[in-house]
């Protein structure tokens, strides 16, 4: 059981086995360096629509497909600094049951993260993006219950913190934190690389950390902020001043 004194940990729901590399490597890494316990739990491995790269090859079946797609997150994972589950409860769409559900609030009464990284509310592009963000929310008010499993204890009040989807003007994601990940960068990169099966993504986000990187500093951070990544909460910050 994590002690009170730690960091607080953190736990990523990341609906497909690259997603978490994408659009949250970054703050995986960052909160890695800083000493949090950071674990990434993949509902699907994206087999049969996140994984082009890997169908262009002959003879690719479902179970290759899965095999490749675990050592390929498993290796980003490593380079950033975090554990790893998978799921596998299928994609394209991803249907989470009510075994799994149960599944996810063991691993957050276990790990009690005081951060939960996910996916918007509302993908039109991707509807199991939707669903890993329910499932999130889901998890963690049953985590919270006193009277589930009486026998652990009760999750706090984790801020849920949704990342930054591929076309966020449709999805309505306007952020309210722009995350520093200059130092960490590099690993995000070098994690990104690991990703095979959907190599023509790493451009993007590259420059879409440039991209975020400029805004923080027009936004207030120091001209030495070079990335960033954008985050939008669930739920009210608390604090004692204005800021």
């Amino acid at each position: 059981m994590p002690d009170d004194r730690d960091p607080p940990s953190v736990l990523v729901i990341s609906a497909h086995s690259g997603d978490f590399v994408w659009r949250a490597g970054g703050a995986i890494a960052l909160s890695a360096r800083r000493g949090s316990a950071v674990h990434v739990l993949c509902l699907s491995f994206g087999e049969r629509g996140e994984s082009p790269g890997l169908w262009k090859q002959p003879g690719m079946t479902v179970e290759r497909v899965k095999a490749a797609r675990r050592d390929e997150a498993t290796a980003a994972a490593g380079i950033l600094g975090a554990s790893i589950g998978f799921l596998d409860l299928g994609d394209y769409p991803l249907r989470v049951g009510e075994a799994a559900v149960e599944r996810i609030v063991a691993v957050m009464r276990e790990r009690r993260p005081g951060v939960l990284l996910t996916h918007v509310a509302r993908d039109p592009y991707n509807r199991d993006h939707d669903q890993a963000h329910e499932t999130t929310l889901l998890a963690r008010m049953v985590a919270q219950a006193h009277g589930h499993d009486p026998g652990t204890p009760p999750l706090g009040a984790a801020q849920v913190f949704q990342f930054e989807p591929h076309q966020p003007e449709v999805c309505g994601f306007v952020p309210d934190l722009l995350l520093d990940v200059t130092p960490v960068f590099d690993l995000k990169v070098k994690a990104m690389g690991c990703m095979t099966a959907q190599e023509h993504l790493v451009r993007y986000y590259t420059d879409l950390g440039v991209r975020r990187g400029v805004q923080a500093v027009r936004n207030g951070a120091p001209g030495t902020v070079t990335h960033a990544e954008a985050y939008r909460r669930t739920f009210p910050a608390v604090g004692d001043e204005l800021r």
